[in-house]
């Protein structure tokens, strides 16, 4: 064999998966179609994820806080209201337990991973290279590539986003369904300091989240994932910076006092996807490749880290038995291990996104209500914490900041 696994995707899940599994001394070639030049260029991509407490964890035990320390917003606080009627529900957790997340922009964390990915002994990364044919047998995987090089390995991860054309040909079934939301990014600066807070405003027509960055030379900034009836995308997208910053500044009620600097918008459909299984022989599927959810909850990206922090550790310990990276019974313990979780989050978050997307005064009065009910109920709100964090369940070792 040429290498321990091969993986399919080298974006913030897959590189992460590579640079977990090499620190723990397993080897992988990581194929990816995408050409640096463009996807580590600073203009490539606005978007910015929140990265839960027990994430950061493993990305300290991997090596790869280090160099995002001091780059990142925490997140103190996360408000969460119904429009901008009073009664919101304020998550703040005690001073000693730390942050719930930490606030990153993609290119930052893209950048990281691709330079730990790049530098670590056990990882062999090739870029804009694609694989042409896939042979997954009972004795192994081959892979051959478009460069003509052919390559095996025990197992193949398949990490290339919602559209995984390894799933596919897998025929691992998808339950798969539409919002008929678009969901706008973009960044601004703004003229009273955010405190380190996170809102989630519920709106009829979708979400408007406003994410806490670090402040720059030019003062305080924020970014905001916007979601919109799909109908009206387009016209949000041509709107000039001004106009656009008054519609922002409307929905936000002011509070952040006047809004300057828009960064270029860019925007993408919002959709639900859920795979049947995450394994098939010889295969597992991380990341968005088996579960895609509403970024309501901004537990996307955390979704497939702890894929990542199971998948490491169901290998780690099936290597020191001395088994087959690819044996059927490390891939069961994987789905077993992480199936429930994500179908529990991806069910959760989607009938948030269905409640609070209720029209009209009566379901209105329902959020409002349920909004206060867990502000009344301490051990309910601790329950969210911990799921913003990221530590609830069955947590794996990496996910708690210690190797394997």
């Amino acid at each position: 064999m040429d290498t321990d696994v091969i993986i399919l995707g080298g974006g913030l899940v897959g590189a992460t998966l590579a640079v977990a599994l090499d620190v723990h001394g397993i080897s992988t070639i990581v194929i990816d179609p995408a050409d640096p030049a463009v996807t580590l260029a600073p203009g490539f991509d606005g978007r910015a994820s929140a990265v839960a407490s027990a994430s950061h964890r493993m990305l300290d035990a991997i090596g790869v806080g280090a160099t995002l320390a001091g780059q990142g917003c925490a997140i103190r606080q996360i408000r969460v209201s119904d429009g901008l009627e009073p009664g919101a529900l304020d998550f703040v957790p005690a001073a000693d337990d730390g942050a719930l997340g930490t606030m990153y922009e993609n290119k930052l964390i893209r950048r990281t991973l691709f330079d730990a990915a790049t530098a670590a002994a056990n990882v062999d990364l090739r870029m804009t290279t694609r694989a042409t044919s896939v042979d997954r047998a009972d004795s192994g995987v081959t892979v051959t590539l478009d460069s003509g090089a052919v390559i095996r390995a025990p197992l193949l991860i398949a990490a290339e986003g919602r559209n995984s054309p390894t799933r596919e040909a897998a025929g691992i079934t998808i339950a798969r369904w539409s919002y008929d939301h678009t969901a706008i990014i973009a960044a601004f600066h703004h003229e009273r300091p955010h405190d380190d807070v996170a809102y989630e405003i519920f709106y009829s027509s979708g979400p408007f989240a406003l994410l806490p960055l670090p402040d720059d030379a030019d003062g305080h900034r924020s970014a905001i994932v916007w979601t919109v009836d799909a109908k009206n995308a387009p016209g949000m997208l041509k709107l000039g910076d001004r106009a656009f910053l008054a519609e922002a500044e409307k929905s936000m009620g002011g509070f952040l006092g006047a809004l300057s600097m828009a960064t270029p918008r860019s925007s993408y459909p919002l959709g639900f996807h859920h795979a049947a299984r995450i394994t098939d022989t010889r295969l597992a599927l991380v990341g968005d490749a088996g579960h895609g959810i509403h970024p309501i909850a901004g537990q996307g990206l955390n979704l497939g880290f702890r894929d990542v922090a199971t998948l490491t550790e169901v290998l780690v310990e099936g290597k020191r038995l001395g088994l087959d990276l690819g044996d059927a019974a490390l891939l069961a313990r994987y789905q077993r291990w992480r199936g429930l979780d994500t179908f529990m989050t991806a069910a959760a978050t989607d009938t948030l996104t269905r409640l609070f997307g209720l029209p009209g005064k009566t379901a209105s009065a329902v959020r409002r209500f349920g909004i206060s009910a867990v502000n009344a109920i301490p051990p309910l709100k601790d329950r969210f914490m911990a799921e913003a964090r990221g530590e609830s369940g069955d947590l794996p070792k990496l996910l708690q900041g210690l190797t394997i």
